[in-house]
């Protein structure tokens, strides 16, 4: 299974990196002129998602579960995510430490307590501030950070470290559809999937940085009073935060993010 393509790595990303730069750049000026519409606008869209698909979601969700345990405890379990003589890098501890901070970070400080409360108070179903509401909000709240969290992260980077390392792909989410298109990875099939996989992170680590830079604020103003809550302290630690995590990517495994 092993890819034969030779293509240069920047004809394999620039027809990525432009039209996601562009999707990028026109939501945000869109927002930034509008902001009320774009609220509103991107409201719906959640709703009619949730309503949607949200069925879809959870059935989906479920079966990564599934099929994560699955693969851990049958034979496929024991297939090395690299060549076949290759030793871990990292012990257990180290593994689990890096994945559980990078996994979890400062979403789990604010949603670990902010979740059920939200949900006890307004529960999807039923009265609110009752036992019933406090049972589904805690049902929530195992379910976006148990184990079935940890099943989407698992089979993303399973799929992303067998093609890649092991197969020698692109370590990119397109080269996880090689057993059903084959080369044509190379071409733009891959290219959208890529632009999916790219919008999707960022909008998702978007969602993240803003709800924690809006905490980090309350907590340097409640430090230090004369520092405000406001729009342009949230902005600088947004520049601060992705200047340090830029930095602790580029320096590597060992150097940053251990």
């Amino acid at each position: 299974m092993e890819s034969s393509s030779k293509l240069p790595r920047a004809i394999i990303l620039f027809p990525v990196f432009i039209p996601a730069v562009v999707v990028t750049l026109l939501l945000v000026i869109g927002t930034i002129s509008n902001p009320e519409l774009a609220g509103e606008l991107f409201s719906d869209t959640l709703a009619f998602i949730t309503r949607s698909f949200g069925w879809f979601y959870m059935l989906a969700v479920a079966f990564f579960l599934v099929f994560i345990v699955g693969i851990a405890l049958t034979k496929w379990g024991n297939i090395k995510l690299g060549p076949d003589h290759a030793e871990p890098q990292y012990s257990f501890p180290a593994w689990f430490a890096m994945l559980f901070s990078a996994g979890y970070g400062i979403a789990l400080l604010f949603f670990g307590v902010a979740e059920p409360v939200l949900h006890y108070s307004t529960p999807p179903v039923g009265a609110p501030e009752t036992v019933d509401a406090a049972k589904q909000a805690m049902q929530i709240a195992f379910f976006h950070w148990g184990f079935h969290i940890w099943a989407i992260y698992g089979l993303t980077g399973l799929a992303l470290a067998y093609f890649s390392f092991r197969h020698g792909l692109p370590l990119s989410m397109r080269s996880a559809l090689y057993p059903i298109i084959g080369e044509r990875i190379h071409g733009p099939i891959g290219h959208v999937v890529d632009i999916f996989a790219i919008l999707g992170t960022l909008f998702g680590i978007a969602t993240t940085l803003g709800l924690s830079v809006t905490q980090i604020n309350a907590g340097l103003n409640y430090l230090w009073p004369q520092i405000p809550v406001s729009t342009m302290v949230q902005i600088v630690s947004i520049v601060v935060i992705t200047a340090l995590a830029t930095c602790s990517v580029v320096a590597g495994m060992d150097k940053g993010i251990k």
